[in-house]
């Protein structure tokens, strides 16, 4: 089966000290794979290393056999289309309303748009994901709920191949997060792949094929979904692991 992104012995530090420790890891091309472990254990850092959003320290992360750290700009705008990012605090500007921060990755990827195109796009995109809501508003004027949602809208705007998913249920109501959770169901039906980070092992049993657990910023274990629910001991020790 094709790997899709590769971490090659990465470490990752910060002010605080080593967050992520040697950790090599592939992610395979089509499916889904949640990431856990307890709180603080690097499980957002290992999202942003693979994402390419951070730089690792040490060790290389390949996208298609490509390194993101030597991408040229074609190479690294065209990864950055096909790639979406939706964060753990959604990470929408202050200083824009939510048309013109939607408005942006369409400008950037698809300049051949015109303003009735994009329009169009943010209104299916956000009718897509359940907004309700004007878009002429500041995101101070949302919940934390709303703003998960201007967050993932944003992901899909550019019908990206590949999901980086963080803590993205968080904030929501049940039925706004089975929502979600049947967009990125239909992702994966696209061929889509998804990396995603989250505490409630009902999704990860729900949506995962694979799971990756991370303790004290190390790999230490790497299964299929199957193997994980047929085997009471593991499973048992992944939800203490998430719970912790």
């Amino acid at each position: 089966m094709e790997n899709i992104i590769e971490l090659n012995n990465v470490s990752f530090s910060a002010q605080e000290g080593k967050i992520v420790q040697d950790i090599t890891v592939k992610f395979n091309s089509e499916k889904i794979t949640a990431i856990v472990g307890p709180s603080g254990c690097g499980k957002s850092t290992v999202l942003k290393l693979s994402a390419g959003l951070l730089v690792p320290n040490q060790g290389e992360v390949y996208y298609k056999e490509k390194n993101i750290a030597h991408m040229n700009r074609s190479e690294n705008l065209e990864y950055r289309r096909d790639s979406a990012f939706v964060f753990q605090d959604s990470a929408l500007w202050a200083n824009q309303n939510l048309y013109q921060i939607l408005e942006l990755p369409l400008r950037i990827h698809y300049p051949q748009m015109n303003k009735k195109q994009r329009a169009e796009r943010i209104k299916e995109v956000t009718g897509i994901v359940g907004y309700k809501k004007e878009l002429d508003i500041r995101p101070s004027r949302l919940s934390m709920g709303e703003q998960k949602l201007i967050g993932f809208a944003r992901a899909l705007l550019c019908n990206p191949s590949l999901l980086y998913l963080d803590e993205w249920t968080e904030s929501l109501d049940e039925t706004a997060a089975d929502r979600l959770i049947g967009l990125v169901k239909q992702k994966k039906k696209e061929g889509a792949t998804v990396l995603f980070v989250c505490h409630d092992m009902r999704i990860i049993k729900d949506i995962a094929d694979y799971v990756v657990i991370l303790v004290e910023g190390k790999v230490v274990f790497q299964a299929t979904k199957e193997d994980v629910m047929n085997d009471p001991e593991l499973s048992n020790y992944i939800k203490m692991r998430i719970a912790l």
